[in-house]
């Protein structure tokens, strides 16, 4: 097993996607590379810890690679919106790969380097990581009906996996 760390807005929408993907064996809401040691979601809301919203991806290699998981994350977030996505505003809303070695590094210079777009996702080392509390896991399954799942996660997920059952 691998692990990844990606932030690409709130980690509610993340968690939800990476999910679904074969190969994820689990996602762990959390914070990273800030200055708060065990920071709280409403420190971090505040903007002023320096932490990302991050999810914890672990995975199996032997269904998909890091650069697999690179390729889903840049579909599902806007790697060109600085410190933002959507309504979320703020660093801790910024777009980033906090790698764990030198090959998830080379990997995601080289995945950001081949899009045709101006990306701003942060490439940087992974410091450390703190989870989330725990109402943050699973959010989307345990809270389907709540409107933010159903305004802004619900057509993420519909429209990841429509568009990947369209290229297939």
């Amino acid at each position: 097993m691998q692990l990844a760390y990606l932030a690409g807005g709130c980690f509610w929408c993340i968690e939800a996607i990476f999910q679904r993907i074969d190969g994820v064996t689990s996602v762990e809401p959390g914070y990273c590379n800030g200055t708060t040691i065990n920071p709280t979601y409403k420190q971090v809301c505040s903007g002023k810890t320096g932490h990302a919203e991050v999810v914890k991806i672990e995975f199996d290699e032997d269904c998909i690679n890091f650069t697999e998981l690179l390729k889903v994350f840049f579909q599902v977030h806007d790697p060109t919106s600085l410190n933002k996505q959507g309504n979320d505003h703020g660093t801790q809303y910024r777009s980033a790969v906090f790698f764990t070695n030198k090959t998830q590094q080379l990997q995601a210079i080289d995945i950001i380097s081949g899009l045709d777009k101006e990306v701003v996702t942060e490439v940087s080392e992974l410091d450390i990581f703190y989870t989330a509390e725990g109402y943050h896991k699973d959010y989307f399954n345990n809270n389907s009906k709540q409107p933010y799942c159903q305004l802004t996660i619900a057509p993420k997920i519909k429209k990841y996996f429509s568009a990947k059952s369209n290229i297939l």
